[in-house]
């Protein structure tokens, strides 16, 4: 999902460099695995239209203002050309340290439970510092029985709207490194998630 606009960062800010490459290609690298069938960007911008496509990602551009467009047009696009869709991952774009190997926990652990029911959502979290709830955050992955209410949320809202509305069928897939779940909002945030990369060597 890259349709955001930003305004806490000052520009668009899956565009903007991280450790040599932009923000958006380390996004590409965390869900380029043969667990996902496909994978769409959904943007306002033409130059991420310009960057998905320069790295042979298919994209979708458009100008339309909500969170429920962006779900709504992404899910069609990929039910159009996969009908056979068991669920879908919403990934924002801006989790730099985000693994491939983290989305393939997440997408293991969607495959062994939706065996049993067509109706679960799964996110990731990890153990927070000083309390028994864990961090959660992004991807989300919705079982293709959210389908039909991912495709008519209400007017700018995303798919939280379903995580608050069922809250028994969200299971959280825990990881170790809690830093994979920060996002990049501000510039200073950036630079934090890169000033850690470069501690860790």
């Amino acid at each position: 999902m890259a349709s955001g606009l930003s305004t806490r960062f000052g520009s668009n800010k899956i565009l903007a460099q991280f450790d040599g490459q932009p923000l958006l290609c380390r996004a590409f690298a965390a869900t380029d695995t043969p667990q996902l069938s496909a994978r769409i960007v959904v943007t306002r911008s033409a130059q991420v239209q310009a960057l998905c496509k320069a790295q042979g990602v298919p994209v979708l551009l458009h100008a339309l203002p909500g969170r429920n467009d962006t779900v709504r047009l992404g899910l069609s696009a990929l039910l159009a050309q996969h009908p056979e869709l068991t669920g879908c991952m919403f990934l924002p774009g801006d989790q730099p340290l985000l693994r491939r190997a983290t989305v393939d926990q997440l997408l293991t652990a969607f495959a062994q439970t939706q065996k049993e029911t067509e109706r679960v959502i799964f996110r990731l979290g990890a153990p927070a510092g000083n309390g028994p709830d864990p961090l959660v955050g992004s991807p989300v992955l919705f079982s293709n029985g959210f389908f039909p209410e991912l495709l008519t949320l209400p007017e700018g809202k995303g798919g939280s709207v379903l995580l608050h509305k069922y809250p028994t069928l969200v299971h959280t897939a825990c990881i170790a490194q809690p830093e994979e779940l920060a996002d990049t909002d501000t510039p200073a945030a950036l630079a934090q998630l890169e000033a850690l990369v470069r501690e860790k060597g």
